[in-house]
């Protein structure tokens, strides 16, 4: 598969994670679920590892060795990406899915940018229309939330949300880096990820958030399981895709966050959410922007 294949199926995954994370936080506690949803992707990566192990010809599950400065460098990307799953996973908890991925969806923006000024990349002409025109579907699932009462000067989740949207964009940029400048193995990289992102969490669960008399009992559902399986499968593909020659950082980014079309058509009418003909009309600006960027 070429680097758009993946890049759009890494976006159908992580679209049901979405949909998985919204159903998991419900009424549970935020970094407990983050704990065991990472928790239950380190268990999937181990089942690849031992499929592996049993079948030839599966490379792409193999570990392979690190240098310690590497292992560093890993560190450093699951304490970005945990900082920004703990203000995202808050935020969610909190507001309608149909509106807090189309905000989420804004992080292609900080990450062009960013590719833009630290890679020097330079999409061609039709690649720019189809951004432009993704990123003005994103405002318009803005506008459409005021209408549901949420003020985004005022509302800390909306503002959380984008503080872990800006974080999650600067993780994208050092993706880049981690595969294509140190050419990491995509597989080694998701492993140590999740594993030392476990950590972090585990760390963070005991330190601001371990079970008191007055909190609220876990309960566990399997929705906490998909959320870490799905994310898995979805940074799998985004990790081959990333890791591909000739694969542009700033088109990635913004493919993959067609995730919010599943989102949509799952979670909205999954949770029962309003406004929907409204928002399917900013969507059908999500597809043409698509549709410009896969045919450039």
């Amino acid at each position: 598969m070429n680097w758009l294949t993946l890049t759009l199926a890494s976006a159908a995954c992580l679209g049901l994670y979405d949909v998985a994370k919204k159903a998991a936080l419900r009424d549970n506690p935020v970094l407990l679920v983050l704990l065991l949803s990472t928790l239950s992707g380190l268990g999937l990566l181990l089942v690849e590892l031992a499929l592996a192990a049993r079948i030839p010809g599966l490379p792409r599950f193999e570990l392979e060795s690190l240098a310690w400065a590497d292992h560093g460098y890993v560190v450093v990307k699951s304490a970005i990406v945990s900082a920004s799953w703990v203000f995202t996973f808050l935020a969610i908890k909190h507001l309608p899915i149909s509106l807090a991925t189309p905000i989420r969806a804004s992080a292609p923006l900080f990450t062009v940018i960013g590719a833009l000024c630290v890679f020097g990349e330079r999409p061609v002409g039709r690649q720019w229309l189809g951004m432009a025109v993704v990123f003005g579907a994103y405002a318009a699932f803005s506008a459409i939330g005021k209408r549901e009462g949420i003020v985004f000067r005022k509302d800390r989740w909306v503002g959380f949300l984008f503080l872990g949207t800006l974080i999650g964009s600067a993780s994208g940029l050092y993706d880049k880096y981690l595969l294509q400048d140190l050419q990491l193995p995509p597989f080694t990289l998701q492993f140590w990820f999740t594993l030392y992102g476990a950590c972090l969490q585990a760390g963070l669960w005991w330190c601001f958030a371990r079970p008191r008399p007055a909190s609220p009992p876990l309960e566990l559902r399997g929705w906490i399981l998909l959320v870490g399986s799905l994310l898995v499968l979805a940074d799998q593909c985004y990790f081959e895709a990333v890791a591909r020659d000739g694969a542009l950082i700033s088109v990635v980014s913004v493919v993959r966050r067609s995730n919010v079309l599943v989102s949509f058509a799952v979670g909205a009418v999954l949770f029962r959410e309003r406004l929907l003909g409204q928002k399917a009309l900013a969507l059908a600006g999500v597809l043409v922007g698509l549709v410009l960027l896969l045919r450039a």
